[in-house]
């Protein structure tokens, strides 16, 4: 189907990129070899978003629950990041993407800090933005953000009163991003693992069964016409 033919993308999808361990088992291989394929899967559906015309694309690429896997599996991840965020920084004028991230960042590597910010920094100019989800977790977001306005409360910049649902939204890590019109979680599980939990109020999800090392261009391309399918009716009739 050329380009022209293909349903018009929602502004921003999200995607829980799950399925790398199984991927790598089928196959016999280490987890660290799924997470390696993982990351081309996340490059290929990040240039295809950006052709397509997609605004905004927020991936999990590693939740505050992922710090209970095997410490080598860890490392083997911040290595795959580290490795991504230099490659990003040297095409950064030619790819034009920009990078944004959403979690606590104070417990990654002084190094992998300090990429995250630059990468961050000399991206801040370009239009279609990337949100990785790095030790993030749904209700440590929305706590946080809570504390956030109680300290600003404390210090007289607001009133225990003015608190409603589009202030509160300032003090999260997705603050004047828009929200999620699509949520896709491939490798066959049903559920949300603490992603986006205030942001996903009225996403559409769509679950698949591919697992994300295999996702391709076609899975997001039937992840976009399910969504069309779907009667969005924000709580009316």
């Amino acid at each position: 189907m050329a380009l022209s033919d293909k349903p018009t993308p929602p502004r921003h999808i999200a995607i829980i990129m799950d399925g790398n361990g199984r991927w790598a088992k089928k196959r016999g291989l280490p987890r660290t070899a799924g997470h390696a394929a993982g990351a081309e899967a996340f490059r290929r559906i990040a240039n295809y978003c950006r052709t397509l015309g997609v605004e905004y694309l927020t991936v999990y690429a590693f939740s505050t629950e992922n710090w209970k896997r095997s410490a080598d599996e860890v490392a083997g991840i911040m290595k795959l990041l580290r490795r991504y965020l230099e490659e990003a920084l040297r095409d950064m004028e030619k790819n034009r993407v920009r990078f944004c991230f959403f979690g606590d960042l104070s417990r990654l590597s002084p190094e992998l800090q300090a990429l995250c910010d630059r990468a961050a920094r000399q991206s801040e100019d370009y239009d279609v933005q990337v949100n990785f989800c790095l030790n993030y977790g749904g209700r440590e977001e929305i706590v946080q953000a809570a504390r956030r306005f109680a300290q600003d409360v404390q210090a007289g910049v607001h009133k225990p009163e003015e608190l409603s649902e589009e202030l509160l939204s300032t003090y999260l890590y997705s603050a004047e991003v828009p929200d999620p019109e699509l949520i896709i979680r491939p490798s066959g599980e049903m559920r949300i693992s603490n992603f986006l939990l205030w942001q996903s109020a009225y996403s559409e999800y769509v679950f698949m069964n591919v697992l994300w090392p295999d996702f391709s261009p076609s899975d997001l391309d039937q992840a976009i016409e399910e969504y069309h399918r779907r009667n969005r009716r924000f709580g009316g009739v």
